[in-house]
């Protein structure tokens, strides 16, 4: 690999962050293409690929989307102390309204088969394939020059619902793609010291847990 892939591959790595707020400008098909192309390449256990992408622009779509995060963002908050509470209510889920494309990215469990290679020892193992795909749509979204924010709090059946998705499906995350003036240089939990990234060092062991 030349010192020129190496650097835009860490660049994109670092660059990379969580956005909430997008314009209303359209993304042209080619672009999705490639970023779904790209999740789609991603590793997956098994090769099972258990992942499919549904791409949600309507209006009234998105809106029903954005009413179940809220709801469940309102019933979430009352596990906070009242400071924190209040930055967790602060956080944006108009995104899903404000970017022009939604993707509701899902999790087949029954993807091929019975006995797939290495889900039968770990089942979880479809959705850990699903979320390599998901990065790697982060990765591209940002090669792209796009921003990409991922709404993890929502009820499953009610995206369920909303989308038609069948019982045995899971919605693993609704991603919100769009072209953005306001991407932060840091991620947004860090700015508004929700936390703060943990020293590399103290999370490397060698050889047993906590050596």
């Amino acid at each position: 690999m030349q010192n020129e892939e190496k650097s835009a591959i860490y660049n994109v790595i670092f660059k990379r962050r969580d956005v909430r707020s997008f314009l209303p400008d359209p993304i042209s098909p080619e672009i999705i293409d490639r970023v779904l192309t790209a999740a789609h390449y991603a590793p997956s256990v098994g090769f099972m690929q258990p992942w499919n992408f549904i791409l949600v622009s309507s209006k009234e779509i998105k809106e029903r989307l954005a009413w179940a995060a809220e709801k469940e963002r309102k019933a979430l908050a009352i596990h906070y102390e009242e400071e924190r509470a209040g930055h967790f209510l602060s956080l944006k889920v108009e995104g899903i309204k404000q970017a022009p494309l939604t993707i509701c990215v899902t999790c087949d469990p029954t993807r091929g088969g019975s006995h797939v290679l290495g889900r039968n020892s770990i089942p979880e193992t479809d959705i850990l394939s699903v979320a390599c795909a998901i990065e790697n749509m982060w990765l591209a979204t940002c090669a792209e020059g796009l921003a990409m924010g991922w709404v993890s709090f929502y009820k499953k059946n009610d995206v369920r619902d909303i989308l038609q998705i069948p019982p045995h499906i899971d919605p693993v995350a609704l991603i919100s793609i769009g072209y953005t003036n306001e991407y932060p240089s840091s991620p947004i939990l860090e700015q508004v010291k929700w936390e703060k990234r943990r020293s590399l060092q103290q999370l490397i062991f060698h050889e047993t847990w906590g050596n």
